[in-house]
C-alpha cells in the first residue's frame, strides 16, 4: 500500500467547499459526550481549513445505526464542537444526511463556515458503498478530505465511495500522523524493532503474528493468547483461555520464528485465579505450568522483567493488548509494567489504538507514549499488511 498520500497543505482550499470524513463516534450518555479524545484529535484539520478560508462540511458516522435512529444522532457533537471551535457549526439534520437542510446550509456557506451533515450511517447505501449515496455526499463538496483513521480500513460511501465523484481526495493530519507513525514503524522500523502483542484471542492475531515476524527483531506475547502457545510448548494450563484449534498454529509460528532468528518471547511465570473475578485473589506460579482449577488471567513478575528489559533495548516498539485483565486491579501489574517500560524508554513507540490505548490513558501514560493510532481495527490491520480502502483511495503526492 502506498503510503505517501496529498495531505490538506498539498492543495488549495480557499473558497473551495471541503468535505472532511472525521471520526466522531463518541460515546454518549443521555445525550451527552462523554469522552471527546475524538473531537479534540479532529480539530487540527477542521481549524487549518477554516483559517485558510475553506467552506468545511463534517461528516461521520455515530454507532451502528442501521437507518435514522434518534438516539444517534450528531447534533451533540454540533454543539460540543461549535464550543470547542468557538464558531456555531451548523448542523443540518437530515435523515437522509444530504437532503434540504445540508444542501440550504452548504449553499449559505462563507469562507471559514462549519457545517456537520447528520449520522452517514442514516442511509442504508454507507456501508454498501452504494454510488447514489456516494454521489449525493459528493455533490456537496469540490474537495474530499478524510481524517478518520478509525473507519480507514472499511469501504463505506463516506470513505471511499465519494473519491470516485470528486476530483481532489487527500487526508487530514490525523491520518497523515498514522501513515507516519505505523508505516514507518512497519515499513522502515529504526532496530532493534520490538513487537507486543497481547488480548485475548489468537485468532485475533493470527495475520499480525505472521506478518510480524518478516519484520521484527523481538515479538512478545501475552495476554489471553499466551496461554494456546504455553499449551503448544507442552505445558499445562488449567483452566485458561484455550484456542484448541489453534495449537498448531502457534507451534508453527514458534518455528518460523527460529527460522528467521527472531526472539519470541513468551511467558516464564504467570498470576492465575479460581475464577475469572476481580475477587479472585492473585496467585503466581513458579513456572509456565498453571495448575488445575486456576486460569491465568495477568503476566508474573519474571516474565514482566523479561518483557520489559526486551523493551528498554529497543528503538521501535509497537503494542496492540494488554497483558492480562487489567480492569481487575489484582490482574493489571503485568499490562503496567510494560507500559512503564514503554514510557521510560528512548524508543519510538507505538500504541495500536483499541485496549492497548485504554489501558495507557487509563494508567496515565498516554503522554509518554510517541504515537497512540486512533482505530483499533485499522492499526490491526494495517499490522497485517493489509490495504486499507480508505487510504488507498486517496490521492498519490
Amino acid at each position: 500500500m502506498k503510503l505517501n498520500k496529498k495531505t490538506i497543505e498539498d492543495i488549495e482550499v480557499k473558497g473551495k467547499r471541503v468535505l472532511v470524513r472525521c471520526d466522531f463516534n463518541v460515546p454518549l450518555k443521555d445525550g451527552v459526550i462523554t469522552d471527546e479524545n475524538r473531537l479534540n484529535g479532529a480539530l487540527p484539520t477542521i481549524k487549518y481549513l477554516m483559517e485558510k478560508g475553506a467552506k468545511v462540511i463534517l461528516c461521520s458516522h455515530l454507532g451502528k445505526a442501521k437507518g435514522p435512529d434518534s438516539s444517534k444522532t450528531l447534533a451533540p457533537v454540533a454543539k460540543r464542537l461549535s464550543e470547542m471551535l468557538g464558531k456555531e457549526v451548523v448542523f443540518a439534520a437530515d435523515d437522509i444526511v444530504v437532503g434540504e437542510n445540508a444542501k440550504k446550509a452548504v449553499a449559505a456557506m462563507n469562507e471559514g463556515d462549519v457545517v456537520l451533515l447528520e449520522n452517514t450511517r442514516f442511509r442504508p447505501e454507507e456501508g454498501k458503498n452504494e454510488d447514489s449515496f456516494s454521489k449525493d455526499l459528493a455533490s456537496l463538496a469540490d474537495v474530499y478530505v478524510n481524517d478518520a483513521f478509525g473507519t480507514a480500513h472499511r469501504a463505506h460511501c463516506s470513505t471511499v465511495g465519494v473519491t470516485k465523484f470528486v476530483d481532489t481526495a487527500v487526508c487530514g493530519y490525523l491520518i497523515q500522523k498514522e501513515l507516519k507513525f505505523l508505516g514507518s514503524a512497519v515499513e522502515n522500523p529504526e532496530r532493534p524493532f520490538v513487537a507486543i502483542l497481547g488480548g485475548a484471542k489468537v485468532s485475533d492475531k493470527i495475520n499480525v503474528i505472521n506478518n510480524l515476524l518478516e519484520k521484527v527483531d523481538t515479538l512478545i506475547i501475552g495476554g489471553g493468547m499466551a496461554y494456546t502457545f504455553l499449551k503448544a510448548q507442552g505445558f499445562t494450563i488449567g483452566t485458561s483461555l484455550l484456542e484448541e484449534d489453534k495449537v498448531e498454529y502457534a507451534k508453527e509460528m514458534m518455528d518460523k520464528a527460529k527460522a528467521k532468528g527472531v526472539r519470541l518471547l513468551l511467558p516464564l511465570d504467570n498470576v492465575v485465579g479460581d475464577k475469572f473475578s476481580a475477587e479472585a485473589a492473585p496467585v503466581v506460579t513458579e513456572d509456565q505450568n498453571i495448575p488445575e482449577g486456576y486460569m491465568g488471567l495477568d503476566i508474573g513478575p519474571k516474565t514482566a522483567k523479561l518483557y520489559s528489559d526486551a523493551v528498554k533495548d529497543a528503538k521501535t516498539v509497537i503494542w496492540n493488548g494488554p497483558m492480562g485483565v487489567f480492569e481487575f486491579e489484582n490482574f493489571a501489574k503485568g499490562t503496567i509494567e510494560v507500559a512503564k517500560a514503554m514510557a521510560d524508554s528512548k524508543a519510538t513507540t507505538i500504541i495500536g489504538g483499541g485496549d492497548s490505548a485504554a489501558a495507557v490513558n487509563t494508567l496515565g501514560f498516554g503522554d509518554k507514549m510517541t504515537h497512540i493510532s486512533t482505530g483499533g481495527g485499522a492499526s490491526l490491520e494495517f499490522l497485517e499488511g493489509k490495504e486499507l480502502p480508505g487510504i488507498a483511495a486517496l490521492n498519490d503526492k
